[in-house]
């Protein structure tokens, strides 16, 4: 549906603004890569040393997995924790799901939005992601709403967070390493990420064999992006291009 209304309302950029605000987020990324261009394509080896790869494994590791619970677990969650049946489950998974779109669009309009005021790329990612994370921490407390649409808007907000963070967390890769290597650090970032997914379905069985209680589980989905920013900001702290070797 989307590729539709992209088809007829997508336009070539006319030179001025647009080419102006690409210039100023892809400046660092073209130095990075003229500095690279006789190299290689660079190996795992490679990657794996950079602190740059372990921020984005660290993004997709922690945050990966709570988007995975949205997605699989929201269903049961409705059924066991709010009465539900197959029959009335559908419309609040669709709103849900629905809001997420504007997380999508949102996350990628704030930081595009501050880097045409002047904003660094290293500053305007990350206060795009921080706002994410922060809009996430509700969620925690999702239990504990009695309305059941307080608990679709709660949830819709968390999910459409995570889209906003992804949509960002994506795009650190290009602001971080040359072209050649974007896809190698999108791939391992996203091995960490299905490895996260494993691991948390795990902790998902044992806390709901054990408890019974939801609310553990939101309280680690909500608290999962803040610590990620944080270790990220610690990896990469002004975001400047990878220096690789051949």
């Amino acid at each position: 549906m989307w590729l539709v209304v992209w088809f007829f309302m997508y336009r070539q950029p006319d030179g001025s603004a647009q080419e102006d605000d690409l210039a100023n987020e892809g400046d660092e990324t073209r130095a990075a890569d003229a500095a690279n261009a006789k190299a290689g394509a660079p190996g795992f080896k490679v990657l794996i040393k950079k602190r740059e790869t372990w921020a984005f494994i660290v993004g997709k590791f922690l945050t990966d997995p709570v988007w995975w619970f949205y997605l699989f677990w929201l269903p049961k969650w409705l059924n066991e924790s709010r009465g539900m049946d197959m029959q009335h489950i559908g419309l609040p998974l669709v709103v849900i799901y629905a809001i997420t779109t504007v997380g999508s669009i949102g996350g990628g309009w704030i930081s595009s939005t501050l880097l045409s005021k002047g904003w660094t790329v290293n500053a305007a990612r990350k206060t795009a992601m921080l706002i994410c994370a922060c809009a996430v921490l509700p969620i925690a407390f999702v239990s504990q709403a009695e309305n059941l649409w307080v608990a679709v808007a709660i949830v819709g907000l968390a999910a459409a967070a995570h889209q906003g963070w992804s949509a960002n967390l994506f795009t650190t890769a290009s602001d971080m390493f040359p072209r050649r290597a974007v896809g190698a650090v999108v791939g391992i970032g996203g091995m960490a990420g299905s490895i996260g997914g494993v691991l948390f379905s795990e902790v998902i069985g044992q806390v709901l064999q054990r408890t019974g209680h939801y609310w553990v589980l939101f309280a680690i989905g909500a608290s999962a992006y803040l610590i990620a920013f944080g270790i990220m900001h610690l990896l990469t702290p002004k975001m400047t291009p990878a220096k690789l070797e051949a």
